[in-house]
């Protein structure tokens, strides 16, 4: 085999685009005993490789089996499952029609009634306002202590 022909496999060879037939042809080169002088420092790596591919696993890996449930297991399961759909069943309380939900909704007697209502409803809105801009005000004032702290 031509001594150009085999750099050029040890090259695919080590980029790892070889096929078979070529990595077959570098070990028969290298298993013979005209190697080149510059191509000796190859020749154990192809012929431990022939070597080995004999070698075979023999020895006999034993896995754990898995664990199965028991009838037991089972049963408490199954029932658990029937106690929680019969608490289910028995709690069970159909909601308003929606016509008599939308019938309360939104009406009062008076105005008067009305008016206080929407009051309430104003101040309670109000409050909850008032808390997010004491808490923007925090803010603020932790933004001019880092300032202080870390000058740019």
């Amino acid at each position: 085999m031509e001594l150009a022909r085999i750099e050029e496999l040890i090259e695919k060879y080590f980029q790892g685009e070889t096929t078979l037939a070529e990595e077959k042809q570098l070990k028969q080169y290298f298993s013979t005993e005209t190697v080149a002088a510059h191509l000796e420092h190859y020749k154990p790596l192809f012929n431990y490789l022939t070597v080995n591919e004999k070698e075979q696993f023999n020895i006999e890996v034993s896995l754990p089996t898995k664990k199965r449930f028991s009838a037991a297991w089972i049963a408490i399961a199954a029932s658990l499952v029937f106690f929680g759909g019969l608490f289910a069943y028995l709690n069970y309380k159909p909601s308003p029609a929606p016509a008599q939900v939308a019938s309360n909704l939104g009406s009062f007697d008076s105005p008067e009634e009305a008016f206080e209502e929407t009051q309430k409803a104003l101040a309670l809105l109000s409050e909850n306002v008032n808390e997010g801009v004491e808490s923007i005000a925090y803010l603020n004032e932790y933004e001019k202590s880092k300032q202080l702290i870390f000058k740019k």
